[in-house]
C-alpha cells in the first residue's frame, strides 16, 4: 500500500475513531497523525493497521485500539521536557506517540524479544532517544525517578505502590487500568505531596500486567 494511502487511512482513524468520541488535546490527535501506525504491527495484519480495534503482536501481547491510546495520552496530560514512563513497551507505538509530544520517554517491557524489536523498530523511525528497558514493569524505574507522567498498558488488580512512589511529588500522573484479568476501570491518579488523588475514567479491558506488584505469570 501506498504512503498516500495510509496517511489517508491515519487521517480518518484520527476524525472518525479518536476526535469524534471525544479527545480534544489538539497536541495527541496531531501526534497519532504522524505516527505511522502501520510500522508498528505485523506486516500480515497491515491492512487492519488503523481499525477501530487491538491487534495481535506476539508474546500474547497487543497493540492497543487507537481510541484508548488517544484517551490514555490525553488524561496523562503529559508534553514538551516531561520524564515519562511507559510500563508495557509492546511494540512501541504508545512510546512513539510519547515522543511526538516532546516528552523524554522511558518504556519498559518484560519480554526481551518484544523490547528487542520495539528498540529497533522506534530507531529505523526515528525516535532513537527512547530508551527502552527490560524488566518487572510493576517496579517501574526507581533509578530514573520522579517522572511527571507514567502509563500502564496492562491490567493491574490494583495500583502498584512502587509506581505511586516514582511520581513527581508536585503533580505527577499516573495512568492505569485496575481491575481483574477480564474487564477494568482506567484510573487516573494525581500525586499531590503525599496525597494520591484517584479518578475513574471508564472502563476498559487490557491483557494482565506481570510482576511482583501486579499478577502472577500462571
Amino acid at each position: 500500500m501506498s504512503a498516500d494511502r495510509y496517511a489517508e487511512q491515519r487521517r480518518s482513524m484520527v476524525e472518525r475513531q479518536i476526535r469524534a468520541r471525544g479527545i480534544r488535546d489538539v497536541r495527541v490527535l496531531d501526534a497519532m497523525l504522524r505516527v505511522p501506525r502501520h510500522e508498528f504491527v505485523p506486516a500480515n495484519l497491515r491492512s487492519m493497521a488503523y481499525d477501530d480495534t487491538p491487534l495481535p503482536i506476539g508474546e500474547g501481547q497487543t497493540i492497543s485500539q487507537p481510541f484508548m491510546v488517544a484517551l490514555m495520552t490525553e488524561a496523562l496530560g503529559a508534553g514538551e521536557g516531561d520524564k515519562v514512563l511507559e510500563v508495557g513497551t509492546g511494540s512501541g507505538y504508545q512510546a512513539a506517540v510519547l515522543r511526538e509530544l516532546g516528552c523524554e520517554v522511558h518504556t519498559i517491557e518484560r519480554h526481551p524479544t518484544l523490547a528487542r524489536e520495539a528498540a529497533g523498530r522506534l530507531r529505523r523511525l526515528g525516535y532513537g532517544d527512547v530508551r527502552v528497558h527490560v524488566g518487572d514493569g510493576t517496579l517501574g524505574l526507581p533509578e530514573e525517578a520522579p517522572f511527571q507522567g507514567i502509563l500502564v498498558t496492562a491490567g493491574a488488580p490494583d495500583v502498584p505502590p512502587a509506581l505511586e512512589r516514582q511520581l513527581d511529588p508536585a503533580g505527577g500522573v499516573l495512568v492505569v487500568p485496575v481491575g481483574d484479568r477480564g474487564f477494568q476501570e482506567l484510573l487516573r491518579v494525581t500525586r499531590k505531596g503525599h496525597r494520591f488523588l484517584r479518578e475513574n475514567l471508564g472502563g476498559c479491558r487490557f491483557v494482565p500486567l506481570i510482576g511482583e506488584e501486579g499478577w502472577s505469570d500462571d
